[in-house]
């Protein structure tokens, strides 16, 4: 069943990145919108297109929210094996799951270690340019 679903789920959410179908979807509307005076306006004729656009909207959330989290689990493991069998830290990794005030605690301590970093790279390099002009 679930191989099923995630198959449905990324064909469709397939289609619906696609131009034609976008196409399609604003030929529907344009239709609708143009069919108005022959049903005089009517609260049933204002009602197909509320009704319809409810149904796609409320099935698509799902459908999106399915693929998004599976896009963003295989993107968090490839970053994870990455993070394994390289030089990175492996308390990294899983840190999805923690809180976002702890995610924000780590993010600003990388942030803070960054700049450590890029300070120290210039200053060996101003070194070494220094240590360039004098043997000059």
């Amino acid at each position: 069943m679930e191989k099923l679903f995630t198959r449905i789920a990324n064909y469709v959410a397939h289609l619906a990145g696609l131009p034609s179908t976008f196409a399609v979807c604003f030929l529907i509307i344009v239709a609708w919108a143009a069919s108005g005076p022959m049903f005089g306006f009517s609260d049933t004729w204002q009602l197909i297109i509320n009704t319809g656009t409810t149904i796609v909207t409320f099935l698509m959330v799902f459908l999106i929210q399915n693929t998004q989290n599976r896009d963003g689990t295989a993107i968090q493991t490839k970053l994870d094996e990455l993070i394994r069998v390289g030089k990175a830290h492996n308390t990294f990794i899983g840190i999805e799951h923690l809180t976002e005030s702890e995610v924000e605690e780590i993010r600003r301590k990388c942030e803070q270690a960054a700049k450590r970093h890029d300070t120290a790279v210039m200053k060996a390099t101003a070194q070494k340019r220094g240590s360039k002009t004098h043997a000059a």
